[in-house]
């Protein structure tokens, strides 16, 4: 087994997920990206296919057997392929309603964000229940099969803000219509930030007065109110910037 470059004549040209790292050449698949492999690629015992495990690892996949509920394969090569960003961005969003939260959650994959926290606020719309954060970790494994990005963006459980700033990095941020402009130099020093983006209605005085209270820099994205997934990735591209 190689650990350079992948081989890639032949391969099928969708990525697929291994929700284990392997631990020897033979793999399995899940149950769903097995329906997915056999019933809607079509793929024979032979073809070969491209997988990730979602921490750095891609795999060149010889598959050995094809049913409608299992798939197994041999892994042939493997190779550490990081498509991250140099500076780690945490998005901490009051989510939006509905099917927006895929919309922002596939985005911010495309976008090289490291960690989304849902944002427990005062004037939320959406609460991070259990069931909300599977669906949300689930649109991350697709997104990046789409984007090719070998490393899973992490989606923790629901936080209030200051969960989130107890442990802050040194760069923290706010977004907030009254906040300062933000400077074109900002994120020069920063290697680690987290930015906090509140509800459709907004932060409460309370909650921006405790966020300034705990070291984070209140910063405005312009003279128009942005929708909750408009500012994330607004920032979100910024800081890649």
């Amino acid at each position: 087994m190689h650990s350079g470059s992948l081989i890639v004549k032949g391969l099928m040209s969708d990525r697929f997920f291994l929700e284990t790292p392997p631990v020897e050449e033979r793999v399995i698949f899940d149950e769903a990206e097995s329906q997915h492999l056999a019933k809607v690629m079509r793929a024979q015992i032979g073809d070969l296919i491209t997988a990730f495990d979602g921490t750095g690892w891609e795999y060149q996949i010889e598959l050995t057997s094809v049913g409608k509920k299992k798939v197994e394969g041999a892994i042939r090569d493997k190779a550490e392929v990081s498509r991250e960003s140099s500076r780690q961005l945490t998005l901490a969003v009051a989510l939006p309603k509905g099917d927006r939260q895929r919309w922002l959650v596939e985005k911010a994959v495309e976008l090289g964000v490291t960690r989304l926290i849902p944002l427990i606020t005062k004037r939320g719309v959406a609460q991070p229940v259990e069931k909300a954060i599977e669906r949300l970790r689930r649109a991350v494994i697709e997104a990046s099969k789409q984007c090719r990005r070998n490393h899973l963006m992490v989606v923790e459980a629901g936080q209030t803000l200051g969960q989130v700033l107890a442990n802050r990095p040194a760069y923290s941020l706010l977004l907030h219509p009254t906040g300062e402009p933000l400077a074109a130099n900002t994120f020069e020093a920063a290697n680690e930030i987290v930015a906090l983006i509140g509800p459709e209605g907004g932060f409460s005085d309370e909650e921006v007065a405790q966020a300034v209270e705990l070291g984070c820099q209140v910063i405005s994205l312009g003279p128009r109110i942005l929708r909750v997934e408009t500012a994330a990735l607004a920032i979100a591209a910024l800081v890649q910037h």
